[in-house]
């Protein structure tokens, strides 16, 4: 796990966005860029990073159904 060291703190690097600016919700509320729902686009900018490895999985998951390939 990163960690970025400041003074006697240390502090876990957030996960980057895995926005790829393709940026368009379908008809099952899902991002055809980056596989996220909308719930989960909204939730990101507060999600720790336990919360944001599970939103990547749900949209890898959602992403290999659309392309099992």
């Amino acid at each position: 796990m990163s960690n970025v060291v400041s003074g006697t703190e240390s502090k876990e690097v957030l996960i980057a966005s895995p926005c790829i600016s393709i940026c368009a919700l379908d008809a099952d509320d899902v991002c055809v860029g980056c596989y996220r729902s909308g719930q989960e686009i909204t939730r990101w900018s507060v999600a720790d990073n336990t919360e944001r490895r599970a939103i990547l999985a749900s949209a890898a998951e959602r992403a290999r159904a659309v392309n099992p390939f």
